[in-house]
């Protein structure tokens, strides 16, 4: 089970952590991503995280302004969010490749489980 959190109403040029958190023994050996979904618009990715959290990826909209992060020891994703701009407005949602599975990616189908989703909203 996946329980995102952190989002609010910020202004442009704000900063915001979510957090997503895992229940589960394994939580170590899931690769774990962030997505996100504006209105009217479809589900798009964000960020990736490997197991070991050496290897991340981060949408070309979102480089150099979001970092993706994890603690393994607190089972926590999270997705740290700087020079937030108006099009960052969205519901983001983490979620997690099956056990097992090594390799970050921006397929939502290779994503087993999700949370229930934070909104984030960013006033002009």
């Amino acid at each position: 089970q996946l329980q995102a959190s952190g989002g609010g109403l910020v202004q442009t040029g704000d900063s915001l952590r979510l957090s997503c958190a895992a229940s589960g023994r394994t939580f170590s050996i899931w690769v774990m991503g962030w997505f996100r979904q504006a209105p009217g618009k479809e589900r798009e990715f964000v960020a990736s995280i490997s197991w070991t959290g050496v290897s991340t990826l981060h949408a070309d909209p979102v480089k150099g302004r979001f970092t993706i992060s994890r603690d393994n020891a607190k089972k926590t994703v999270y997705l740290q969010m700087n020079n937030l701009k108006p099009q960052d407005t969205a519901v983001y949602y983490c979620a997690t490749r099956a056990q097992g599975e090594s390799a970050t990616s921006t397929v939502q189908s290779l994503y087993a489980y999700w949370g229930q989703g934070t909104l984030v909203t960013v006033s002009s």
